[in-house]
């Protein structure tokens, strides 16, 4: 053994598209989320780690029921049973209060419920974590909250920063955002040099920050293992995972490696159904369908106005019937009205840093 090994995950954004009671028999995407939290974990389980760090939004809203509640903190458990210990971030998603805590109970499960600092030791090296919950104004608030986690006074080797932010050159969506200011960004000038990585959650992109906006090297990397499975459309084609992270013994340096988790494919198509019969509407869609691959996650997007024969064959009725079981279907319009009978259709869609 050379060093640490740190499995860092984040943005599991367990309970997404799964109801406790559905109005509607059909896939939920929700199971997706469950099985590459579980996929992730295992690597924890199979003792491939020493160190396991959640980097926030272990669900994705504040309130869950019980059950969900329990699906995600038992595999935790399990892992702390085997003497790795657990760090967990409270996001924007949990309101920075992680719900059902009784759930997580256990000795080596660590919540940064506060700002906080927590020493372990792995293989003759000391590390200390500190971390604190999510904070939405964090750019006036971070330096005061990193002194507050009193990691100053923690002895050890390695020091780390467990975060579930928005760091300056974090970049999001397919044009490639690139968050620079904002009262929800950190500045890299603000961080600590002592600490030799940050760890968050937020950004749902993969990406380790090495540089500063001045392409200066930055003494600390930020890691932003993304989230486990795509969340919104703004992800299409981005891969899905997690990050060990190796750190030195003797350098405090560290290193890391992505792995990729299954996601399932994301498409989008546009129509504009003007002058477009029923028919050849309804042919049009159903050619989308079947050229898409049967596990997709679908975007279609209607632009212009539709008749109520139009509105028909694009009816969720009519997509079930059409579409395969194992295949998530959204339809979007931009007509200035939406007819919200249809519970596959949404003008809303989330974003990427999340």
């Amino acid at each position: 053994m050379s060093g640490v090994r740190i499995l860092l995950l984040a943005d599991s954004h367990l309970g997404f598209d799964l109801p406790v009671k559905p109005r509607v028999d059909r896939r939920r995407r929700g199971h997706d989320f469950l099985a590459n939290y579980a996929s992730a974990l295992k690597t924890a389980l199979d003792g491939e780690v020493d160190i396991v760090v959640h980097g926030g939004d272990v669900f994705d809203r504040s309130r869950v029921v019980p059950s969900l509640a329990y699906q995600a903190f038992e595999p935790l458990r399990r892992v702390a049973d085997q003497g790795i210990p657990v760090f967990i971030v409270p996001g924007n998603h949990e309101r920075s209060t992680l719900p059902h805590l009784r759930f997580a109970s256990h000795p080596g499960v660590h919540v940064f419920d506060r700002p906080r600092t927590f020493v372990v030791e792995a293989h003759g090296t000391s590390i200390a974590l500190a971390g604190f919950p999510f904070e939405r104004d964090v750019r006036s608030r971070f330096v005061d909250s990193v002194r507050e986690t009193g990691w100053e006074e923690a002895k050890a080797d390695v020091r780390l920063l467990c975060i579930h932010q928005c760091v300056e050159g974090a970049t999001v969506g397919p044009a490639d955002f690139t968050f620079t200011t904002g009262a929800d960004v950190v500045r890299h000038a603000d961080v600590p040099p002592e600490f030799a990585a940050i760890f968050s959650g937020h950004i749902h992109r993969r990406q380790a920050l090495t540089a500063d906006l001045g392409r200066r090297p930055l003494k600390t990397p930020v890691l932003y293992p993304g989230s486990i499975e795509r969340t919104a459309f703004a992800e299409i084609g981005e891969p899905k995972g997690f990050m060990i992270v190796h750190v030195d013994r003797e350098s405090a340096a560290v290193r890391w490696e992505f792995r990729a988790l299954p996601a399932r494919p994301m498409l989008r198509h546009e129509i504009v159904p003007t002058s477009m019969s029923e028919s050849l509407l309804a042919s049009t869609v159903l050619e989308i369908i079947t050229a898409a691959p049967p596990d997709a996650v679908l975007s279609i997007r209607l632009t212009g106005p539709l008749t109520d024969a139009q509105w028909s064959v694009i009816s969720s009725a009519r997509l079930r019937e059409i579409a395969p079981r194992t295949m998530n279907i959204d339809v979007s319009a931009q007509t200035g009205f939406l007819r919200t009978s249809d519970t596959r259709i949404t003008r809303i869609e989330r974003i990427g840093a999340d």
